[in-house]
Order: structure tokens, then sequence, then C-alpha cells
């Protein structure tokens, strides 16, 4: 019975020994994915319309944002449509070119984007200043589609 209970023992302590390298490289992998979760880096990137005045509808890229001063994220750099529209002004549509910073340029982009530990915030402001429309009078239109509507019936070609 002593026999038995010694070689339980050496057995035990052969499978120890057998176990032990796998704990280790377990303990390796938790701290590997513990660093991973802490170190998640994450870039935020917001757009805020404004105009002047505020309350005007905004559209970027063909998308409702909503009523100025309107935000929206965005995950892409590059131009923007912009579309603002108003009653009793111009509707304007806006081309934007949003460039990257720095830290966004390729190669340290994965930096930004997965290892630095914390968020970084991205925010542009697009300002747009709205013209008031005006209404030309009826009497003014009718006489220049009479004008244009003679000269093509004399053979003239109106320019521009």
């Amino acid at each position: 019975m002593a026999n038995s209970l010694t070689l339980e023992t050496i057995q035990l302590h052969a499978l120890a020994n057998r176990i032990q390298p796998f704990r280790s490289h377990a303990k390796m992998l938790a701290m590997i994915t513990l660093l991973f979760i802490v170190c998640t880096g994450c870039v935020r990137r917001r757009m805020t319309v404004r105009t002047s005045p505020p309350g005007a509808t905004v559209s970027v890229d063909n998308q409702l944002i909503g009523t100025s001063p309107a935000a929206t994220s965005f995950e892409y750099y590059g131009t923007r449509e912009v579309r603002i529209e108003r009653e009793g002004f111009r509707t304007e549509t806006v081309l934007r070119k949003i460039k990257p910073p720095w830290y966004q340029l390729p190669g340290l982009d994965f930096v930004s984007e997965t290892l630095w530990p914390g968020e970084i915030r991205d925010e542009r402001i697009i300002d747009i200043e709205l013209v008031p429309q005006v209404i030309e009078p009826s009497e003014d239109v009718l006489n220049r589609a009479e004008a244009l509507r003679n000269q093509s019936r004399s053979g003239v070609i109106p320019q521009g």
C-alpha cells in the first residue's frame, strides 16, 4: 500500500510537470488578451453643419441629418456633398473636402485605430451662410419669356 501511494504521488508529480508549461502559456495568452482589450484605440469622427441663420434642413451625401446646427458621425475622409434648404433662402449645395489628420495617414492609422490607449476625437465644423432668395416679379419673367419667343420666331438664337 505504501508503494501504491508512492507510485500515485509520482504519477501526480509527473502530470503536474506536464501541465506546468500549459499553465504558463495560458497565463501569457490571458495577459496578451488583456493587453489587447485595454489598448483598443478608437477614433471618433463627427461633422457639424452650422448655418446662418440656423434652422435649415441639412443633408450630407443625400442623407438627411437634421435641422442646423446638425451633426453626424462619419467613417471615411474625402469629399462630402452638403445640401442646405430653408424657406425664403436659396438652396445651397456645397462640396466640402475633409482631409484626414496626420494620425490617420497610412501606417499611422493602425496605431491610432487599434493600439492607442483611449479615444481620439476628430471634430469637423462646416459653416454655411444662407443667401435670401430673390423672387423676380412675374411681370419681368413674362416679358423675358415673350422676348425669347419673338427671337425664336424671327430665327435668332438667344445666347446664354
